[in-house]
């Protein structure tokens, strides 16, 4: 992609200039129904890398899919008699259905082990979701027909409908394709607005987060300046009684945006060579001032739930003062420096076709970027 391309695309995020001129008059009124329950699910993820074939993977899923459900609606009946409120958002951890693909072939783990984007594992997913009149979050990885060879780790919002109204690629991964690798068609394919995805719903505008992009603050505030109040945070990550980096990032994303987090962090991983509980505690619920307000200790739980209350975000985005850092912010002032391409795009195109990489691509992707870093002085 040429630069002045990428440099445009830079300016829209980091210049907060508008990806979509519709989004204005979609902007939901001021006033929101009361406080309602969300949770964040700490489940134990299951690896499919064992799997013999396709058909024994997919049946391991949907098994899976039908245990979530039962334990859902267990967590949901406790939330509501202890607190009062209804639970209409749960949130589940990063690949809970399959685990990660280790040194698996790209597409040898696309075949095993990713969904279809319109596939039984998403059918049996809404199934769940209209069963418990709830918004279900969660991450897997998924193939796309216009990416054939190539699997996308990619978050999810179905609606108590059964309907998936958000699907969110992870921008940021070291070890998987994104579509920055493919970037050039998939904007033509899906535009920003399948970059950049908020769902705006009754219970909020949400956005998804995986896992560690967490850390990278660009992409929390590209979703909020669309609109995002509710990052949606499905992780698997080190449990620690200290703070981890992610720690420190939940709780700072959600202040400097005025954004509540729901963090799902896994309960272990089964069925891999790892210590089950290597991933495991600490899901987190964090409101728009940064303050953890639930947070569970290890172990499969639902510990991790809070009220969301959108009337008082809502009345703090929209009152001037010092913390108000979403309204200060002066973005256009670092668009150009956003437009310095460190990590080119496009690297699993050639001649406008999907190259599929093998597994050591990413490591010598990232050396390459740190020796260019060094020739211009950066590092």
């Amino acid at each position: 992609m040429e630069l002045e391309r990428r440099m445009v695309l830079a300016a829209m995020i980091a210049g907060a200039l508008p990806f979509d001129p519709s989004l204005a008059k979609e902007a939901p009124s001021m006033a929101v129904d009361a406080p309602y329950a969300a949770v964040a699910m700490q489940l134990a993820a299951r690896s499919v890398e064992r799997a013999p074939d396709r058909g024994a993977a997919r049946a391991q899923i949907l098994g899976m899919i039908g245990e979530v459900e039962t334990k859902i609606r267990s967590a949901r009946i406790f939330i509501e008699q202890y607190g009062g409120h209804p639970v209409k958002l749960a949130v589940l951890p990063e690949y809970l259905f399959t685990s990660y693909p280790g040194r698996i072939s790209i597409p040898d783990f696309a075949a095993l082990a990713a969904f279809e984007m319109q596939g039984e594992e998403y059918e049996a997913l809404g199934k769940v979701a209209q069963n418990l009149k709830l918004f279900l979050a969660g991450n897997a990885y998924e193939v796309d027909p216009n990416f054939p060879g190539l699997y996308f780790q990619a978050s999810f919002l179905i609606a108590p409908s059964g309907d998936v109204v958000l699907r969110y690629r992870r921008l940021n991964s070291m070890f998987a394709p994104t579509p920055h690798d493919v970037w050039s068609r998939y904007l033509d394919v899906y535009g920003l607005d399948g970059v950049f995805p908020v769902a705006r719903t009754e219970i909020g505008n949400m956005a998804a987060i995986a896992s560690e992009e967490i850390l990278y603050p660009e992409i929390a505030r590209a979703h909020a300046l669309r609109g995002a109040e509710i990052f949606l945070h499905s992780s698997s990550e080190i449990g620690s009684p200290i703070d981890t980096n992610k720690a420190i990032a939940k709780r700072a994303r959600a202040f400097e945006n005025l954004a509540y987090v729901v963090s799902a962090n896994t309960a272990g991983i089964e069925g891999t060579g790892l210590p089950l509980a290597s991933a495991d505690g600490n899901s987190q619920i964090v409101d728009w001032k940064g303050r953890v307000v639930a947070e569970s200790n290890s172990g499969e739980t639902f510990t991790a739930f809070a009220d969301i209350d959108l009337n008082a975000l809502r009345t703090a985005r929209r009152t001037p003062g010092m913390t108000n850092y979403l309204a200060r912010q002066r973005l256009e002032l670092f668009a150009a420096a956003y437009g310095t391409v460190r990590h080119p795009a496009d690297g699993m195109l050639e001649g406008g076709a999907v190259k599929v990489p093998d597994r050591d691509y990413f490591k010598r992707v990232q050396e390459q970027v740190i020796e260019r870093m060094a020739k211009d002085g950066l590092i």
